[in-house]
């Protein structure tokens, strides 16, 4: 605090620079009366700033701003010694009052000086009695070399600024560009309301905030991101999308850690979007939470939480961006990691809809780079991976869990839409061998056709039912048996919907007898290739993935079976518990790394 020490008419005038909570001692300007001044020439006074160091161990550097001369002639020194020396004279002007620095200990105690700029900056004076003697030190400025500082645009030439712990001061001169401001000494413990009127110099002004023109949930959204920033994580809500050309796969982490500081802060979009997606496991008409396939107490990115997967067609994409922007998602968020051939498709419409920006990934880096993630972290204490035992017994065929710790190499199956096939030999070094345009998207196509379904689980629940035999030709029907010189059971097939040539094999067949055949056919097809490319790759693990095999029991059955039957028990054909969700994981995780490389 400032406070103006001393009264008028006479008395000498003395302030002070009281800091809060350094300790009881006190550091005082005084304005020693003008006779104590040596002579200055021409012109009316010019005052000089000081300031206070931050502890007593710095008095000694604290150094008063000469006075000086509005027409540049020659400086008063303080204490009343002459310029140039030799004895003192009576001032032909009324001399400026000079600053010098008082100790006081009203409270004893501490030996630290207290400063406060806040006060400074308040102005803040009051009116006290006549100050102690002269700190040590001040009339000779402390030992210390007096510095000059630049001239202030409009200060009269040769004023010098006060230079304080090596901070240059530009002194009381007023600046061109902005008004001064005075302050008056406050009363204090009942003293005269009276106040003379003190110039403060600009930069001690109290200058006023900086206008606020941001919305609450922008505000709380950039103080999000820097405190993540310190952390190396991003800002929530946290996701990872892989747009493929049948689905939709979202994958979202959802904290469990939240502190009451941060639940507090959180904005109420953030929340809706929170409880929106943890509270429900359908959305709409076609969207679904696979609440069976959550990964409870996951650690991400130094978060403990539970990971959901949700999927949804892609036809009702445009529906999921205007959701996004209705929910305001881009004050949380202004980029998402997205993966897939929609990532692109789609991008347009993410940034003029819903003001969000994609960050497009690669589908098969984000595939293998999931897949790897998930069976590192386990399926909530179990497997990831697993195997058919006895697959071409149907009454011993059971599930059985398969370590996966050493995965390489393998030969990655992707089933989606389409096939792709990968030869994969470590971590980041894999090819693509092969694939093939007749996938999941074929099945729900044809069956769409030829039975009148509307959706995968629907046809995938009436080709349980059907019987392939009576649509398909088999070998028996063309031997009359087994074709026993290649191995070639009477059971298996000939001719893929060999049967439907016949008009009364038409007549006869059922809509779930042409869904499983269809099943069947594709699934061979699927199988064939992929014995084929582990054959020429040398590679005797096959991985099959991909949301084809979703809820898809009969086709991984085939698949173990072929792989067994045809390799003569050399080929292991392995699934994986979260099937077409991999891609979606590592578009998350690419999100990490995002913050990370940032």
């Amino acid at each position: 605090m400032l406070k103006l020490v001393s009264g008028c008419g006479g008395q000498d005038w003395a302030c002070s620079v009281v800091k809060a909570g350094l300790g009881g001692e006190e550091a005082a300007f005084e304005v020693a009366r003008p006779g104590d001044l040596g002579e200055a020439s021409c012109g009316g006074p010019v005052w000089g700033c000081a300031g206070i160091p931050d502890s007593a161990s710095a008095v000694g550097m604290l150094q008063a701003g000469a006075t000086g001369s509005a027409c540049g002639g020659q400086d008063a020194q303080e204490l009343g010694e002459p310029a140039g020396g030799g004895e003192e004279r009576p001032a032909r002007y009324p001399a400026p009052p000079a600053l010098r620095l008082l100790n006081r200990k009203p409270q004893g105690g501490s030996e630290e000086i207290k400063t406060s700029e806040n006060d400074l900056q308040r102005g803040r004076l009051r009116l006290g009695p006549r100050a102690a003697p002269l700190a040590s030190g001040m009339g000779d400025y402390g030992g210390q070399p007096e510095r000059s500082a630049p001239q202030t645009p409009g200060a009269p030439a040769g004023a010098r600024a006060a230079a304080v712990n090596g901070l240059l001061h530009n002194g009381f001169y007023q600046l061109p560009v902005q008004q001064p401001r005075f302050c008056s000494r406050g009363s204090v413990g009942g003293g005269d309301p009276a106040a003379p009127r003190l110039l403060l110099q600009p930069e001690l002004q109290p200058q006023p905030p900086p206008p606020q023109h941001d919305s609450p949930a922008k505000k709380c959204r950039l103080r999000r991101r820097m405190d993540s920033g310190k952390k190396n994580r991003p800002p929530f809500p946290w996701f990872g999308m892989d747009i493929g050309g049948t689905l939709v796969k979202l994958v979202y982490f959802e904290p469990k850690d939240i502190t009451a500081e941060e639940e507090q802060e959180e904005v109420e979009n953030l929340k809706s979007i929170r409880k929106y997606l943890t509270s429900n496991t359908a959305y709409g008409k076609t969207g679904i939470r696979d609440v069976h396939l959550e990964l409870k107490n996951l650690t991400m990115c130094g978060r403990k939480g539970n990971l959901h997967f949700i999927r949804f067609p892609s036809c009702a994409m445009h529906m999921f961006i205007q959701m996004g922007s209705e929910k305001n998602f881009s004050s949380l968020h202004t980029t998402l990691c997205a993966t897939g051939g929609g990532a692109f498709k789609f991008e347009e419409d993410f940034r003029t809809i819903a003001n969000l920006q994609l960050h497009k990934l690669d589908e098969l880096d984000c595939l293998i780079q999931g897949l790897l993630y998930v069976d590192s972290v386990g399926f909530n204490g179990k497997p990831e991976c697993y195997y058919f035992e006895n697959p071409t017994n149907p009454e011993l065929c059971q599930k059985k869990p398969y370590c996966l710790d050493n995965p390489y190499p393998m030969l990655l199956v992707n089933m989606g839409s389409g096939v792709s096939i990968l030869a994969v030999y470590s971590k980041d070094n894999y090819k693509r061998v092969t694939g093939t345009s007749i996938g999941g998207g074929t099945f729900l196509g044809l069956c769409c056709l030829l039975t009148g379904c509307e959706t995968f689980e629907e046809a995938l629940e009436m080709a349980a039912k059907g019987d392939s035999t009576n649509v398909d030709k088999l070998v028996k029907d063309i031997y009359g048996g087994d074709y026993a010189r290649f191995g070639l059971q009477g059971s298996a097939v000939a001719s893929s919907f060999g049967n439907m040539m016949s008009k009364e094999k038409r007549d006869s067949i059922s809509k779930e007898d042409l869904a499983r055949a269809t099943l069947v056919t594709i699934t061979n097809n699927i199988g064939s290739i992929a014995r084929m490319c582990a054959l020429n790759e040398n590679i005797d693990r096959v991985v099959f993935a991909g949301n084809f095999l979703r809820i898809n029991m009969v086709s991984m059955k085939l698949l173990a079976y072929a792989m067994d039957f045809w390799s003569k028990g050399q080929l292991k054909a392995l699934f994986l518990e979260h099937e077409g969700y991999f891609g979606a994981v590592g578009a998350l995780l690419e999100l990490f790394k995002m913050t990370d490389d940032q």
